[in-house]
């Protein structure tokens, strides 16, 4: 199986609405996101899984 690069990534919508209802008070993974982004690509790691 070969998995295709991708240079950009977005949480879809319904992904973000479900994990904000799932946790109204907020978490540390959907804030640091939220704030950062993505912080690793598929790039940084290519040469790993050739």
């Amino acid at each position: 199986m070969s998995l295709q690069a991708q240079t950009w990534y977005l949480v879809p919508e319904e992904t973000g609405r479900v994990a904000r209802a799932a946790f109204p008070k907020g978490n540390r993974y959907v804030r640091m996101y939220d704030e950062l982004g993505v912080i690793y690509d598929d790039h940084q790691f290519a040469t790993l899984f050739s």
